[in-house]
């Protein structure tokens, strides 16, 4: 399991100086990729953020890549092309005003005279460029393993937390319908003793049933025990989980808040709320995981 938090940084070196590229990640519903990069690079930005479509994931990238030292960004004039643009300049001047000067200031209006190291040396820019973000990503993938660690075992935490309310609750479920059965005995035995009545034993077991369909939570914490089950498997499994595990804490919430609303139980109203909690809890940590 991975956190979608993070910070990484990587670099390589690039002609005198060094190429360098920062990720910083952050909570995102989907993969959103947002890059910085410096000037001289600019033709670079696509690239950049291909590499980190292909390398990333669900959430939020803010990618920079910057250039540090010198050597590189300077423009170095294309001489074998300014040399052709001046004597194309001269030939015109022949035909058209023979005897005239042809300023050199004219080479200046003319594009791609001069040229940046970048955009020379495209290749080899482009290889510091992978390079840099690959050991950026495998900066961030540390940092945020590690904190998914930590998020794991305070999931795993509460979500032991969560399966011993389940059996509490379980336990106490059965004990609910002997209660019931005992106060209706009770309260047929007043009746009877105080206005001489005959109770029928057949309906009184009827009763009975008829409560015990109404307030059966056996379901409920059937399916809360195999969803509890998924989440550790998920946990111990795969890195990217955070949206299954969000789907199952959803799961998890509803199913809970059915036996709440059937069960009149004080027992297990108290036992339901504190299992709540505890899985809204796991929910806010879990839109932190990747």
């Amino acid at each position: 399991m991975r956190s979608m938090t993070g910070f990484g940084a990587g670099d390589y070196p690039l002609g005198a100086g060094r190429l360098g590229v920062e990720i910083r990640a952050l909570n995102h519903r989907f993969l959103d990729v947002r890059v910085r990069i410096a000037r001289e690079l600019g033709d670079l930005a696509g690239y950049v953020e291909q590499l980190a479509r292909e390398r990333l994931t669900r959430g939020r990238f803010e990618v920079t890549v910057r250039v540090d030292g010198i050597g590189l960004g300077l423009t170095t004039l294309d001489r074998e092309r300014a040399k052709s643009a001046y004597r194309a300049l001269c030939e015109l001047r022949d035909e058209i005003a023979p005897g005239s000067e042809v300023p050199l200031s004219l080479l200046g209006a003319i594009p791609d005279l001069f040229v940046s190291s970048v955009e020379r040396e495209m290749e080899t820019t482009k290889d510091a460029t992978r390079r840099a973000f690959e050991l950026a990503v495998a900066s961030l993938d540390e940092m945020r393993e590690r904190e998914g660690t930590t998020l794991a075992e305070d999931l795993g935490r509460r979500l032991a937390a969560v399966r011993d309310l389940t059996t509490t609750v379980t336990a106490r479920a059965p004990e609910l319908l002997e209660e019931h059965r005992r106060r209706l005995r009770e309260r047929t035995e007043r009746l009877r003793s105080n206005m001489d009545l005959q109770i029928d034993a057949g309906r009184l077991e009827t009763e009975v049933v008829l409560f015990a369909e109404r307030v059966d939570i056996s379901e409920e914490l059937t399916r809360l025990i195999s969803h509890c089950s998924q989440f550790i498997a998920l946990l111990e499994g795969e890195k990217s989980c955070g949206r299954r595990l969000d789907f199952l804490l959803q799961e998890m919430v509803r199913e809970a808040n059915t036996a709440g609303a059937k069960s009149p139980d004080a027992q297990i109203a108290h036992a339901i709320v504190e299992m709540k909690a505890e899985l809204e809890r796991m929910r806010e940590q879990v839109q932190n995981v990747e």
